[in-house]
């Protein structure tokens, strides 16, 4: 058991500290979408597809894509916030959000369609709730820190083992809901907001929101087609549509970042 839990939290957290380092130098806008890759979801998956059976999965995968909604009320909650209170307070307090959120999300009848339609209906407010705040920023760049980087990958990898060894004897729900909590934002937040300011920290959340399509895409095809496909197609069909869906984020033209930035900042 020991050896299976460190397999699982290493790989983990050498995949997000991998993405996480190719991101550091993107920018909110570029940099925001390589972050809603699923660098934790992809591995919770990965495993959880191994060991447990497909409507284990499905259900925990419809779980993720009805806590998504939670993760998108976290970027609001903190962007509001952080102009009020500190690094941690402003996390802390998102945090305190999303619990309440997540768990009535995962509560949630219907299956992936009304999932799907709850997210894409919530995203376009939230985007235009961020370009009303008018968020602006100058261009920073720094070289990526080797403490935040593997503080990121060590939580992401806690998650996993807590998500697939210890919450899937509770409900599949509550481990698909575990997987999805914003570890990547939530560290992102708070040592941006350390070292640069609210103003820094609160302009890549917002871009940041755009990203999660990416994870919302994994979801809804790892929801739809385990039950009815092998899992290991199932795995590379969720993880080329989440890349796809990132893929045309990242060439989209320059009206779809939420912030004023007149650059790209090289930092993520």
């Amino acid at each position: 058991m020991l050896g299976l839990l460190f397999v699982k939290w290493f790989s983990t957290a050498v995949i997000v500290v991998g993405v996480s380092m190719a991101a550091v130098r993107l920018g909110p806008r570029l940099g925001g979408v390589l972050a809603g890759t699923p660098i934790v979801l992809g591995p919770g998956y990965f495993f959880m597809l191994n060991e447990q059976p497909p409507a284990f999965v499905a259900e925990a995968a419809l779980g993720s894509l009805h806590a998504m909604l939670a993760t998108l009320t976290f970027c609001l909650c903190y962007v509001l916030l952080a102009g009020w209170f500190g690094a941690w307070g402003s996390v802390a307090l998102a945090m305190v959000v999303w619990l309440p959120v997540a768990a009535a999300a995962a509560s949630l009848p219907g299956g992936v369609a009304l999932g799907l339609a709850a997210f894409l209906l919530a995203m376009p407010l939230a985007l235009r709730l961020m370009r009303s705040l008018g968020l602006a920023r100058d261009t920073v760049s720094e070289s990526p820190r080797w403490s935040d980087l593997l503080m990121r990958g060590t939580l992401a990898g806690v998650i996993v083992c807590l998500a697939t060894v210890v919450l899937d004897t509770i409900a599949p729900a509550v481990s698909g809901v575990a997987l999805s909590f914003p570890i990547g934002m939530l560290t992102i937040a708070l040592t941006l907001h350390q070292r640069h300011g609210a103003g820094v920290a609160r302009a890549t959340l917002a871009d940041t929101q755009l990203g999660m399509l990416s994870l919302v895409a994994f979801s809804t095809v790892m929801a739809a087609c385990v039950e009815s496909l092998p899992p290991a197609l199932v795995f590379v069909l969720a993880l080329v549509a989440s890349l796809l869906v990132s893929a045309l984020l990242w060439f989209l033209p320059r009206w779809l970042p939420v912030t004023a930035s007149r650059d790209d900042p090289g930092l993520l």
